[in-house]
């Protein structure tokens, strides 16, 4: 693999523009002191490709071509009424303050996943409730940390846990909501959607 070139996209704000994040031999850097308002952007990079450092978008709309994976970048954000469209798997949005350096401009407010594919995205540290989410066949269980005891007291489909509360992977006590895609989790679990959703259809906390 040869050198990826530096692509830095810092210390400015643009707005009405479209940005397309498209070439694999690019490492993109959005920030710092980046602001992006009312802009489209066009995502086609795997995650590692993306490096976002205290950036904040406002009213934007992210285009993702092709699938983002394990992207926890987000965090390091500043979302406000942006839109979302195309599959995300394992990302997340929001206020993290464990997560490393930069997470202090990590927010997420008044932003819309409806024409996205979301699965295994948490938002973390933010209220839920400003968020649109994907319908069924996606499924968003909100408060998960609170609601914990609830949510594992009955059996789910394939042995999934939809939160871990000990142990090392467990979840980060500042996530406020998580969205999954039953047929890929089905898949996973060698189960069926239908299993899942007559399980979610028992609680008041999940939304599809």
């Amino acid at each position: 693999m040869g050198w990826l070139e530096n692509v830095l996209i810092e210390d400015k704000e643009i707005a009405n523009e479209r940005l397309e994040l498209t070439d694999k031999n690019s490492l993109y850097f959005l920030g710092p002191n980046l602001s992006l308002r009312n802009c489209t952007v066009i995502l086609k990079v795997s995650a590692r490709n993306l490096i976002i450092v205290g950036a904040r978008f406002i009213d934007c709309t992210f285009e993702v071509k092709q699938e983002l994976k394990n992207h926890q970048q987000w965090v390091k954000a500043s979302l406000k009424g942006c839109r979302f469209k195309g599959r995300l798997t394992g990302c997340d949005f929001g206020h993290w303050p464990d997560y490393g350096t930069g997470w202090e401009h990590g927010a997420i407010e008044d932003c819309d996943f409806t024409e996205a594919r979301l699965d295994g995205c948490r938002i973390m540290g933010s209220d839920p409730a400003t968020i649109r989410f994907p319908k069924w066949p996606c499924f968003t269980i909100l408060d998960p940390i609170g609601r914990a005891g609830e949510l594992n007291s009955v059996q789910w489909p394939g042995g999934f846990r939809p939160i871990i509360v000990e142990g090392q992977y467990r979840d980060p006590l500042c996530t406020t909501a998580v969205t999954f895609y039953a047929p890929a989790l089905a898949k996973r679990r060698e189960t069926t959607e239908e299993a899942f959703r007559a399980v979610i259809e028992q609680f008041d906390c999940i939304v599809y």
